[in-house]
């Protein structure tokens, strides 16, 4: 019996019910597993939308169409899911899980987000040698162009950094194996190869942009180079200058994996998924996903967080008493500002992210005064906000905790953050764009409605 036969013949491998195939002396590589597992996960889909294709799936109303499309059912998404109550789930495990399961570096206790990556792709939890095979596919793959080098050393320092970031990844199209294939008339059911291609060469190169971006705005010199026998995250904080902090290492792999994905609906993993539905390749849908990302409203909010906790500090010192940050923060209310880093889209309890973050710190810079700052407006946020009326959930995001951590530890330049924040949602981006290719996923083309249409529809009903 074929492979793919056999397949076909069992549960979906991204399910529960996950096909495992016996250790050979060689690790099985991430692609050579990938093309084990699109036979079975097409008939799944097929078999999917023939049991429930034409099924509702929610209603739809007009607030929702005014609204930012909140909550509007409309994306398939199979990296994670967030719920509301339970937080997120990457390929249906929670951060606790994933902190258990996934392999770490030697002397290592975070996650490394080279086995996220892999869970995000495949479902399964790798072995410690399938992640140490990615590190070196991925240090083999760092370099970039030497007319992208040339285009950041010719930005001024005063270009942001997420436009640099933004602009570095684009350029990357001049290369790209998908947009080869395209053109050469690569058959629709094969696509998933080269945008595979792309997807890794994409993730392996942003350390390199990154740092060279970190470098030429804020100085530290010539970039180093990549350690082929280090992990991702560990190039990466060298690439920055910290990669003799083994504490840093370790946040930058916590850092991550909790950034890489949350479901599909979110400005900027929707707008990759949108780019690349017309065939856009890799570096372009990931560049215009970073410039969704870069807006104050998504991947800033973690700077905003910072401003207002320096303000904070500024006026009522770094160790205030309780009713001195109530009072600060009611005067924050009552300017009409919100309180950073309070408050989600979707979820309705404490973000599993904040809480990974919290117990990084209690553990690494427990008497950081800026830390227990944040701990202590934790505990005095939620009952204030649910007594002004301003939020259906109170509790803190990821955003809350993440630029203090930074900070911490001498990465102060909050114009930066975001990109850290970019380099990590590109694992969960480019794990759906490698999916959709290889389901045929269409262009997507939703319906849109005007003012007077909408009114014209339930004036006919009336």
């Amino acid at each position: 019996m074929s492979l793919a036969r056999a397949l076909l013949q069992r549960p979906s491998a991204l399910g529960p019910a996950a096909i495992r195939f016996a250790s050979t002396a060689r690790p099985v590589s991430l692609k050579e597993r990938l093309a084990e597992l699109i036979p079975a996960e097409i008939e799944n889909v097929k078999a999917t939308r023939a049991a429930h294709g034409k099924k509702s799936f929610g209603p739809v109303i007009v607030d929702q169409l005014y609204g930012g499309m909140r909550s509007l059912p409309a994306l398939i998404w199979d990296g994670s899911v967030l719920d509301a109550e339970e937080g997120i789930r990457f390929r249906g495990k929670t951060i606790p899980d994933i902190q258990k399961a996934l392999p770490k570096a030697p002397g290592g206790q975070e996650p490394l987000p080279e086995g996220l990556f892999w869970l995000l792709v495949t479902g399964e939890i790798p072995t410690q040698e399938q992640v140490i095979q990615l590190s070196k596919d991925w240090a083999a793959r760092a370099a970039i162009p030497e007319f992208v080098e040339e285009l950041l050393d010719r930005c001024p320092p005063t270009l942001h950094p997420m436009s640099q970031f933004s602009l570095a990844v684009t350029a990357l199209n001049h290369d790209s194996a998908f947009a080869k294939a395209y053109q050469e008339g690569v058959s629709k059911k094969d696509y998933w190869g080269p945008v595979f291609e792309d997807s890794m060469d994409l993730i392996a190169k942003l350390p390199n942009i990154a740092g060279r971006i970190y470098r030429n705005v804020y100085g530290g010199g010539k970039l180093p180079a990549i350690d082929a026998s280090k992990d991702y995250s560990w190039n990466l904080a060298n690439l920055l200058g910290f990669g003799e902090n083994p504490a840093f290492v370790e946040l930058l792999r916590l850092y991550i994996t909790i950034h890489s994905d949350h479901e599909g609906g979110n400005v900027s993993a929707h707008t990759g998924k949108l780019v690349a539905s017309a065939l856009s390749d890799p570096f372009l849908s990931y560049g215009a996903a970073l410039n969704g990302l870069a807006g104050p409203l998504h991947g800033l909010a973690n700077q905003e967080v910072l401003l207002w906790l320096r303000k904070m500090q500024a006026k009522i010192g770094e160790e205030p008493t309780d009713e001195a940050v109530k009072e600060y923060i009611w005067s924050t209310l009552k300017s009409g500002q919100v309180v950073p880093g309070y408050g989600h889209a979707v979820l309705r309890k404490t973000d599993p992210r904040y809480t990974a973050q919290r117990e990084f710190a209690l553990k690494h810079l427990p008497d950081d005064k800026m830390f227990k700052l944040v701990g202590q407006i934790y505990n005095l946020v939620p009952n204030i906000l649910l007594e002004a009326g301003k939020a259906k959930n109170p509790w803190p995001n990821v955003d809350a905790h993440s630029g203090v951590l930074l900070t911490h530890y001498g990465l102060d330049q909050m114009q930066y953050y975001t990109v850290l924040f970019g380099v990590s949602r590109a694992f969960g981006v480019a794990a759906q764009l490698i999916w959709d290719r290889a389901l045929g996923a269409p262009l997507e083309r939703p319906k849109s409605y005007s003012t007077a249409a909408i009114q014209k529809i339930f004036k006919d009903k009336s």
